[in-house]
């Protein structure tokens, strides 16, 4: 009998690697082991409650902090966040209903200093402490590369999924999915079916060495095969698909044929507050900000293994409501205790809130090309790239002024890249401003990726966020002095890891691009010992002539504003 098994089991192994089928983790999978269903569950007629909680872009922000709220055209600060105070939400949401799943739908692992300093191992008993159901891979569980993500992702108690992260085999071939690809959960004697993407512009987006060793597609070359085997194979009675795709990118896929039999997709990647689930033609897409400040509730009421209704909604994590966890709490201390003096060094002070949450222009990018131009004092535009993450810091100390501690200057720049010099002709200054833009504002939400606009000083432009691809820029200064196409130009950036030697801030065919001995943080420190306390008011640099200086989202066309 064992011996004819072995023989079976070895005939259906055959016949999946000849289709290509055998994958890291099953390529038909569900991460649970099977339970017996009991009759009580099939027969029970009685509707019940399930509540599916989201939280995306934590950016490793284990403490409190301060965030930004849209309200009255203003902006306003409340205290929010914090990892013991999502602790405690949990604990509270899972003994008012123990039919409760998390999720965190990725970049955990990058964005502080503690983070960095540990590469992101510190992350990981607080993150299983909370408790997650399932985890989505970011676009930033890349940075410390591949091996690293890998074993970071590894060490989390709950499965993990992504159905578009393939291992390179090399020349472009794509070998096995690294995640397996969907997760089914059985509450109940009802499934409800997860399949998980992540961004497939990786590459493009970041710097390219990070993801060496990683083929992404896109999640239209096999959802719908997904979405089949969810279906009617698993049987489930609800799909939704967690994404970290950026909320534009999401309506898009929510759009698509081959998202036909999804119900939802709670995605994540830009930040985006979306406090009523936005209706497309296929499933309704939801993103619930970042930095742990909120949570998103999917409730979904079942009744005789239908899903009869849903709600959703945004909760806010304040310290007001939610104390925080002891568990989680000590955790943290434990791991932090280490880099504390670090952490809490004041470096500099500023004399208004630092934030980055304008499109256009912010405070603290405002600072980042303040601290170059300053230092840099030979080039003529220098360049920060449109970075999403970091909170808010707004609260003032004994000084009257807001502090920058070293900590905060690692939630602005995790990454302390080289500074990198070069010349550009103008013509190419001109068509890379329109390819940025471009990538922000595009009409056709498949073509928007990316953060915020790029940042930069030394440079004045006005152009229109929503005119027609080419020709949105209207007018460019260098120096006061109007562009030329044909006179070269100097500028300086972050040297991305991986970058081909002529590139500059995705500027191609830079000339006598070269390093210096500089590194952002170096040269933000040394710029805040001169001139703190600084007042990083944004400048209109770059003036935006078709919608207002403080636009807060990229994403139209659909019901929504960020708030």
């Amino acid at each position: 009998m064992a011996k004819n098994r072995r023989h079976f089991i070895k005939q259906i192994t055959s016949l999946a690697a000849g289709a290509g089928l055998v994958t890291t983790a099953p390529v038909v999978a569900t991460a649970q082991k099977l339970q017996p269903v009991k009759k009580a569950d099939i027969d029970n007629d009685k509707p019940f409650a399930i509540s599916i909680l989201q939280t995306t872009d934590v950016h490793c922000q284990v403490h409190p902090h301060d965030e930004l709220f849209w309200e009255n055209n203003q902006p306003v600060f409340r205290k929010t966040g914090g990892y013991a105070q999502l602790a405690t939400y949990f604990k509270k949401e899972r003994k008012e209903n123990p039919n409760t799943f998390i999720i965190d739908t990725g970049d955990m692992f990058q964005g502080s200093e503690l983070s960095v300093k540990t590469t992101g191992k510190a992350m990981v008993p607080m993150l299983n402490e909370l408790g997650y159901d399932l985890y989505l891979p970011g676009n930033w569980e890349v940075v410390y590369y591949k091996k690293a993500m890998q074993t970071l992702l590894g060490a989390l108690n709950a499965p993990k999924i992504c159905a578009n992260m393939y291992h390179d085999l090399g020349e472009g071939k794509k070998g096995e999915l690294i995640f397996q690809p969907y997760y089914t959960w059985n509450i109940k004697g009802v499934k409800i079916g997860f399949i998980g993407y992540t961004d497939p512009f990786v590459p493009i987006r970041q710097s390219p060495n990070y993801s060496k060793g990683i083929i992404y597609t896109k999640p239209e070359e096999n959802l719908a095969y997904y979405v089949d085997v969810l279906r009617n194979q698993e049987q489930c009675a609800y799909v939704m698909i967690i994404a970290h795709l950026g909320l534009s990118q999401q309506i898009y896929l929510a759009n698509l044929a081959e998202c036909e039999g999804v119900n939802y997709i709670l995605g994540g990647d830009t930040h985006e507050r979306v406090r009523n689930p936005i209706i497309c033609k296929y499933a309704k897409v939801v993103e619930p900000g970042a930095f742990g400040s909120f949570v998103g509730k999917l409730t979904l009421i079942i009744e005789k293994g239908k899903v009869i209704k849903d709600d959703y909604k945004l909760v806010e994590i304040t310290t007001a409501d939610y104390k925080a966890d002891a568990a989680v709490n000590a955790i943290m201390n434990d791991n932090e205790i280490a880099f504390e003096n670090s952490i809490n060094k004041i470096v500099g002070y500023s004399t208004i809130p630092l934030y980055r949450y304008f499109v256009v222009e912010n405070p603290i990018d405002t600072m980042i090309v303040n601290a170059l131009h300053w230092k840099m004092k030979d080039i003529d535009v220098v360049l920060s790239n449109g970075f999403r993450f970091c909170p808010p810091c707004t609260t003032a100390d004994h000084t009257g002024n807001i502090p920058i501690t070293e900590g905060y200057l690692y939630d602005m720049l995790p990454v302390d890249s080289t500074i990198r010099t070069g010349s550009v002709t103008g013509k190419q200054i001109k068509l890379w401003l329109e390819k940025e833009l471009h990538n922000v504002f595009a009409k056709n939400a498949a073509d928007r990726f990316g953060g915020w606009m790029i940042k930069f000083k030394g440079m004045q432009i006005s152009f229109y966020a929503f005119g027609e691809n080419g020709k949105r820029v209207q007018t460019i200064s260098i120096a006061g002095n109007p562009l030329e196409e044909n006179k070269e130009y100097t500028i300086c950036a972050c040297e991305r890891d991986g970058d081909p030697a002529d590139m500059l801030c995705r500027i191609r065919g830079v000339s006598n691009a070269s390093n210096t001995v500089h590194t952002l943080h170096s040269v933000i420190k040394e710029y805040l010992v001169v001139n703190s306390p600084v007042t990083p008011t944004p400048p209109m640099a770059a003036k935006i002539l078709d919608a207002p200086q403080t636009l807060l989202t990229q994403v139209t066309g659909v019901d929504y504003q960020f708030h």
